[in-house]
């Protein structure tokens, strides 16, 4: 085990995969000269050359476009848009052409393309670069959705993701680029649709996404000086999601808060509480409580987006309201 950023896993994972597949290649705003806007992709240019990192024109549609083409045809494209409020531009390309190929074509063509973009707050860049927007892909049939919150996570899910023969939409938080975790330097793989316990507890089920695991896990040591224990559960992959790992949590601990920074109408937290009303009604001691983001756009002041957003003391709060009644 080696102590890695998320940044330097996600390289790892890469360049791995580039190394083992010639069919891989990387392509998007600045990943070559720059590196990639959040420097996942730096040195590659030097180490692969222009015909596997290619710098694109500013469209999205066309970076989509272009990489939905090339994985119908036989490549594995891996395309960088900055950030997921962008990926907007791309939907024809996602949702009509990407995620309906492999249907529409009786299973004879295969997209195997992996779209990364950066998700969420806390870089202070306001309604337009900030969104989180993994809802909106995750209800698309066709597409698979990853969110991972760890170094660990990060890498595994890469390279599964890059191995798969369906579109996935790869969502990385931008305030996770810098942390760090414990990743193998063996090669080893995570799959798609399971989800992970990142700390065991018997009082209430915390399922939380992205940045928000983290969050999450910071609430759980708060809590277990109060005598209350969470457990925190990362479904990882939003799309397929892991609903009997989340289901299994609850009936043991019969309470569940779902956890993320997106505004909550429609978001994933409802899904995933209408899935387990569905399926583990029975074993509810209490109601299914949501911690979400507000319903405003995101604003540009730093004490706003603080706001607007779920903090540490938000998810404790509302554990204590279900576990005390508080």
């Amino acid at each position: 085990m080696a102590l890695k950023t998320y940044r330097e896993a996600l390289r790892e994972a890469l360049r791995e995969e580039m190394l083992k597949d010639e069919r891989v290649f990387v392509m998007g705003e600045d990943v070559g000269v720059y590196g990639g806007i959040f420097g996942v992709t730096a040195g590659f240019l030097e180490e692969f050359g222009e015909a596997r990192v290619k710098d694109t024109p500013i469209s999205e549609a066309a970076i989509a476009g272009v990489a939905t083409g090339a994985a119908m045809t036989g490549m594995r494209p891996v395309a960088e848009i900055m950030f997921i409020d962008f990926t907007t531009i791309a939907m024809d390309q996602l949702v009509n052409q990407a995620a309906k190929w492999h249907y529409m074509s009786g299973g004879r063509i295969k997209v195997p393309m992996v779209l990364r973009t950066a998700t969420g707050t806390g870089r202070r860049t306001a309604a337009q670069h900030s969104q989180s927007l993994e809802a909106w892909h995750a209800h698309v049939p066709g597409l698979k959705v990853v969110m991972p919150a760890t170094p660990y996570d990060a890498k595994g899910l890469l390279k599964s993701a890059i191995r798969d023969n369906n579109p996935v939409v790869f969502i990385e938080h931008k305030m996770l680029y810098n942390e760090k975790g414990e990743v193998p330097e063996a090669e080893y793989l995570i799959p798609l649709g399971k989800a992970d316990i990142k700390r065991e507890g018997v009082d209430c089920t915390v399922v939380a996404t992205s940045l928000m695991v983290k969050r999450a896990l910071e609430a759980a040591d708060i809590l277990a000086g109060e005598g209350i224990s969470i457990e925190v559960v990362d479904p990882r992959t939003i799309r397929p999601l892991d609903i009997e790992t989340i289901c299994t949590s609850v009936s043991k601990t019969h309470r569940l808060v779902i956890v993320h920074e997106a505004s909550g109408f429609c978001g994933v937290g409802a899904e995933i509480a209408t899935q387990v009303v569905e399926k583990a009604f029975f074993e509810l001691d209490a109601p299914v409580t949501r911690v979400a983001g507000l319903e405003v756009p995101i604003p540009f002041s730093p004490i706003l987006e603080d706001f607007v957003v779920p903090g540490t003391d938000a998810i404790v709060s509302a554990v204590r309201r279900l576990v005390r009644g508080e």
